[in-house]
């Protein structure tokens, strides 16, 4: 390769002093031999230089071309011959354009217009000929889509031989964890047969999940739905549909940060996963959004974002025994004594299911399995009350709390003020099955309505709320609160590492 490039360079280096020399000698030979004029002779020699200069440069023209398609292949996996035809054939619009070019070349003084007029003519046929491939293709998809979805809709499978069998009958009573139901416009995007990405980023957001959170997502049941919109989608968490959204094909969602620089033409929406407002945008509008400062998202991330919210929020029901056991032979293989210890010597394997469940519920990571472990082993053997074992634990977890809510080296919070603290400590009550707050209506609304008022401040400086109390009200505010709030953060001073300064700028008061 290096030394075909070193050639074209020499060969093209050659033929400029070539083309000099014969420009300039040419004219002083036809001058002095000849008996043709200063004008004529320069009209021939410059006309029969050039040409010469032109046909020396084709096989360099040839070599640079074929180095080109080498070097770029590069990280092909297929062999050339393969990739030179699907890349020649992938766009018939570039050989339309092509031949019509090649023809306004028959229009050249001189020109061999018989060849150039059959190779455009080609050219020209072939794309038109590959165009009408394409929508020939397109359609037989679209209609063997709609067909399936006559099939399924109206039952043409034979459900009452099938289902003759009984077991096939105890195969319907089982639940997925999760589930995604597309209309048939959605089908080609995650139909890997037709190029769809949508099982590739699933797989990429599981293996981002895991290290993010400490536990793997379930796998994600795809199916086709003919009763919902064409463009519709559905996600289900154990059966039962619990977010939906819409999105157009061949479109891009625009979204507003806040700052963009100008205003762009689409079709007005919502954004699925954030319930932001926002524009789906075509092709030719996408480079002027982003140059407005517009964020730019393809229809498939916009499902792929709208699953993995869903997924963080339902995390928590997701967690089976089984995937406690893996968990638990991931850390024996490393510290075999701790489980040993622990399980189920000091916790039961429902309450240690009990405590990953609390601290998945509010967006704590369980990847620190052995932190967890040791927690629960120094603390279980007195408290049996799962609420209170997750505190220890989240205390002990402080770490990976502060770096998932501060912003550098300081955290913006509210606090309760103390009369709150009291109240909400004066209404616990013990019961066997666990801690309960007895607290008035009243009582609750003037702490929500006064809650609702600093966050709503909070939010102007940062975009995740947070508001700290003392260690022993913690759990109890936040059940009283999660459900006005369900999304509000609640931590405890413990919860903070030594090192993060915290910057209080409101305190709660309950209103009158």
């Amino acid at each position: 390769m290096d030394g075909a490039t070193k050639l074209v360079k020499g060969d093209a280096i050659a033929a400029i002093i070539i083309a000099i020399v014969n420009l300039t000698a040419g004219t002083i030979i036809g001058m002095v031999q000849g008996e043709m004029g200063f004008a004529e002779v320069l009209s021939v020699y410059s006309i029969a230089t050039v040409g010469d200069g032109l046909v020396s440069q084709l096989p360099a023209l040839m070599i640079s071309t074929a180095t080109g398609m080498i070097v770029t292949r590069a990280a092909s996996e297929g062999n050339l011959n393969q990739d030179v035809k699907d890349q020649f054939l992938s766009q018939p619009k570039v050989l339309l354009i092509s031949g019509c070019v090649i023809l306004t070349m028959c229009f050249i003084p001189g020109a061999p217009v018989i060849q150039i007029a059959i190779l455009g003519i080609a050219l020209i046929l072939l794309g038109l000929a590959l165009i009408r491939t394409a929508n020939e293709k397109k359609r037989n998809e679209e209609k063997e889509v709609q067909e399936e979805m006559s099939r399924l809709v109206a039952g043409e499978t034979n459900e009452v031989d099938y289902y003759r069998n009984i077991d096939n009958v105890y195969g319907l009573l089982g639940v997925e964890p999760i589930e995604m139901e597309f209309g048939y416009s959605l089908l080609p995007l995650v139909d890997e047969g037709s190029g769809g990405s949508f099982i590739d980023r699933i797989v990429i957001f599981r293996k981002q999940f895991a290290v993010d959170m400490g536990v793997v997502v379930p796998t994600v049941r795809l199916r086709d739905n003919g009763l919902i919109n064409p463009n519709q989608y559905l996600i289900k968490i154990k059966g039962e549909e619990v977010a939906r959204g819409e999105v157009l094909v061949d479109y891009y969602l625009a979204l507003d940060p806040g700052n963009s620089t100008g205003t762009i033409e689409g079709i007005d929406t919502i954004e699925p996963a954030y319930e932001i407002p926002a524009k789906w945008i075509s092709e030719n509008e996408r480079e002027m959004a982003e140059i407005y400062g517009y964020t730019v998202i393809d229809s498939v991330s916009v499902i792929v974002t709208h699953l993995s919210e869903v997924i963080r929020r339902h995390i928590h029901e997701l967690v089976s025994r089984q995937d406690i056991n893996v968990l638990l032979q991931n850390v024996a293989k490393v510290n075999p004594a701790i489980v040993e210890d622990v399980i189920p010597a000091i916790i039961s394997l429902s309450d240690l299911q009990k405590v990953l469940i609390n601290l998945l519920k509010e967006g704590i990571p369980v990847r620190d399995m052995e932190s967890i472990l040791e927690t629960l082993g120094e603390h279980g053997a007195t408290i049996k009350d799962t609420d209170m074992l997750t505190e220890y634990v989240r205390q002990r977890l402080k770490r990976t709390i502060t770096r998932k809510y501060t912003d550098g080296s300081s955290i913006k919070v509210v606090t309760l003020d103390q009369e709150i603290e009291n109240t909400i400590l004066n209404s616990a009550k013990k019961s066997e099955y666990g801690t309960y707050l007895a607290i008035e209506p009243q009582a609750v609304q003037r702490i929500v309505e006064g809650v609702s008022e600093q966050v709503s401040k909070l939010k102007e400086l940062v975009s995740q709320p947070v508001v700290l109390t003392s260690p022993v009200v913690r759990i109890y505010f936040k059940r009283l609160i999660e459900q006005f709030i369900p999304t509000l953060t609640v931590l405890s001073f413990n919860e903070i590492d030594a090192n993060i300064q915290i910057q209080g700028i409101g305190v709660i008061h309950a209103k009158e």
